[in-house]
This record gives structure tokens, sequence and C-alpha cells, in this order.
């Protein structure tokens, strides 16, 4: 709670409040290490970072309903940071022109800076065989573009798209590898970081079966949890047995050796592997886990492939509520700028959420109630625990009388009859 205020009213915006949730040291070691300010005079990386945070946190769709928004009044512009609000034109240029691997750079270092507090008060379920073990879920979303506008963002022959290529940390419940590619980028090739320190557990979908891969991971001493290809072809070492009137949904178990001439060709066929046949009941089908960790029950490999929907419904947050599949610039350097700023918009919002929220909402109430407080004065220890829905009743001492006025409409059109 020190990094917060508890009182109600405060002499900042709520937006202004979040914004200075990023140290200015932070953002002008950043700035410096790309030289994103050399030759501005006035639309400098902070002016775009705060326009742009500004569009996620109020789900902008233009560049001019951010510019409208940010010019509302001078002590609005003044509170925020600013000397002056930016134009669309000038906004414009800065997303086309300013590169966007600052606000890359800020990402990292910013949850670098606030890891140990995102993690501490970070709750989650927690698997009792492999508890306090290092986990990585794998993934990629794609949000589709026009290629008509999106020239660059080739995709199919008449589609667009970007995919974004997530390493979730599991103890932080955040990205703490993303890279941003065209759509027609396997997910095998999303990520240059697919091997990990010794003892860490990877888990991932079908399309990062990979022969050689998994032999890296296995001479890294990493522990990969994933869906078996249903074209790989191998044979059964031995038959675990189950124990009887537990696990129902575990249906086999079983330790294999690939035997495929892929296979043979990178050696992993030498290597024993575990295949855990699982049956899902909302599908009503059963899905094929392999990985090379022998020892473990069966169930526990069966919840940590489970536990890979973590990170589906952390692309469902962040494209629910924040604005990463429409875009206020059409050029690469404006979309990469703009996914970046959504991710660190969405670290701020979840150490909000993490920190001062007494009972733990879910994200998209929460993010619906910081967004309609954003202009009001109010301490976020205030908008996140008091704050809420209901009728709120004036207090008679406190309530004013306004005077009743005759209908503006009404009014005006007596005076042009006389005029």
């Amino acid at each position: 709670m020190g990094l917060f205020r508890r009182n109600k009213n405060t002499n900042k915006p709520v937006i202004r409040q979040i914004l200075d949730l990023v140290p200015r040291w932070l953002f002008d070691n950043c700035t410096n290490t790309y030289k994103t300010d050399k030759g501005c005079s006035k639309y400098k990386t902070y002016d775009q970072f705060v326009a742009l945070t500004y569009g996620q946190l109020y789900k902008c769709h233009t560049l001019s309903d951010i510019s409208t928004g940010i010019g509302v009044s001078e002590i609005f512009i003044s509170d925020l940071g600013l000397k002056q609000s930016p134009a669309r034109s000038t906004m414009s240029d800065g997303n086309r022109k300013r590169d966007w691997r600052v606000f890359e750079s800020l990402y990292y270092k910013l949850l670098s800076h606030y890891k140990s507090i995102l993690k501490k008060h970070h709750q989650s379920f927690v698997i009792e065989e492999i508890k306090g073990k290092s986990i990585k879920l794998i993934d990629s979303s794609t949000i589709p573009l026009c290629l008509a506008m999106f020239d660059w963002a080739k995709f199919r022959t008449a589609k667009g798209g970007v995919k974004i290529h997530t390493c979730l940390d599991v103890e932080l419940m955040l990205p703490d590898v993303v890279n941003i590619s065209e759509a027609k980028v396997h997910d095998r090739n999303g990520l240059e970081q697919l091997v990990f320190p010794q003892n860490t557990i990877i888990v991932e979908d079908r399309g990062y079966f990979d022969f050689t891969l998994m032999m890296n991971r296995i001479a890294a001493k990493n522990t990969f949890v994933t869906r078996i290809k249903c074209n790989t072809v191998y044979e059964t070492v031995e038959e675990i047995d189950l124990p009887d009137g537990k696990n129902e949904h575990i249906v086999k178990d079983e330790i294999i050796r690939l035997t495929s001439k892929k296979a043979k060709d990178c050696g992993i066929n030498n290597q024993e592997l575990r295949l855990v046949h699982v049956y899902k009941e909302d599908e009503n089908k059963i899905i094929e886990i392999i990985t090379n960790q022998l020892e473990w029950d069966a169930l526990t490999i069966a919840e940590l492939y489970k536990k890979r929907w973590d990170i589906e419904l952390f692309f469902k947050a962040l494209k629910q509520n924040l604005q990463v599949k429409t875009f206020v610039g059409t050029s690469e350097n404006a979309v990469k700028s703009q996914i970046y700023i959504a991710m660190i918009t969405f670290m701020l919002l979840e150490l909000i959420r993490r920190t001062i929220a007494k009972k733990l909402p879910a994200f998209s109430s929460f993010v619906e109630k910081i967004r309609m407080s954003l202009c009001f004065y109010l301490s976020l220890d205030y908008v996140c625990n008091t704050m809420g829905e209901g009728a709120k009743r004036i207090k008679q001492s406190k309530q004013m009388k306004i005077p009743l006025s005759s209908d503006f409409f009404s009014q005006n059109e007596q005076l042009s009859l006389y005029g």
C-alpha cells in the first residue's frame, strides 16, 4: 500500500496517477538508449506515451479522439504533465517515425522494476508436486488487419495480420518475453528464446512440437509439456498402472520412444518420453500430452497442460479491455508502438488491481471502474475500494439549490421572433 495514497481526493486525476507509476528516470533511460527525442522540440517520447496510454484507457478509435480528449481544458493538459495537447497530424508523424523499440524496452524495464511486487501479490492455483518451480506458458495470438491498409503485414493472399508471440511467466501471470511479427510467421519461429534455465517447466500447444527443440530442452534440463501431433510415430516401452478410483479422466499413462526417421536423425529416438492420455469431458475427446518428465504423477502432467489456458485468458483480457484490435496508425512502427503501450497499460492496471483492491475483482470489471473515473480527482484507493454500484443520496446540508430556467430552445425561439 506504500505506493498509493489512501485519502479520497487528490490534486491529480486518476489517469495521471496511473502514468506516475512509470518512474521518470526509467522512462528517460529508454529514451536516451534509442535517442527518440533527438530533433524533437514539442511532441517528445513522453508526450506520445501519454497520448497513446490515454487512447488505451479511454478506448479511443482515432487520433482525433485522443487529441480532443486531452485538449478538453488547459488545466487537464497541465495535470497530465504536458505543455500542450497533441495535434492529430503531430501524433500521426510520431507514430510513423518514432522507434517502437523504446516502448518495448520500457515494458521490460517496468516488468523488472515491479517484478517482486507483482509476484508477491499474485494468487493462483498451485500444483503441489511442482510448487516453487518456474513455469512458462508459450503461445501466440493473431490480430487480423486489412491488407489494403496494412500492406506490410502479409498473411494470406487477401488477408493481413500481426501475431503476438508470448512467453507468460506463471509467477507473474504477465508475459516476460514478447515478439510481434507478421501473422504468416509460424509459432515455432516466433520467439528466439524457447530454451530456458535449468529446471524450468515449459507448457505449450502442438504448434511448438519439434524434435530438435525437444532435444535442446532435454540438454538444458528443461521440462516440456505439450500435445503430441496425431501423425507422430512411436512405440510403447511400458504402460504405467493407474490407481483405482482416482483421476478417472486419466485414460492411459505410458512410456514411449519416438521411432520416425526425423526422430532418428536428431537422436531423440534414444530418449524415453511420457505420453499421458486425458479425457476432456467438455469437448468429449481424448488429448495426448507428451513430456520428458517420467517421475511426476499423471495428474500433475494433466494439470500442467490445463494451466496453458491461463495464457488464453491473458490474450482475451488484453483484447477485450485495451486497444489492440483497432489501430490509430497503419505503419509497422505505429502498430508495434500501440501494442507495446497496451502491454504496459495492462501491467500498470494489474499492479493497481493486485496491490490496492482489498477484494480482487475480475479484470474486466476493474478496468471499467478505472475507465469511468479517469478524469476525476480521486485517489486510486478510493476508486478501487469505496466507489461502487448503487444509488447515492446527496446529504441535505450539502445540497445546492439550482434555480430552474425555461427551456433553452424555447427561449432562443422567442428571441428570434422578437429580433
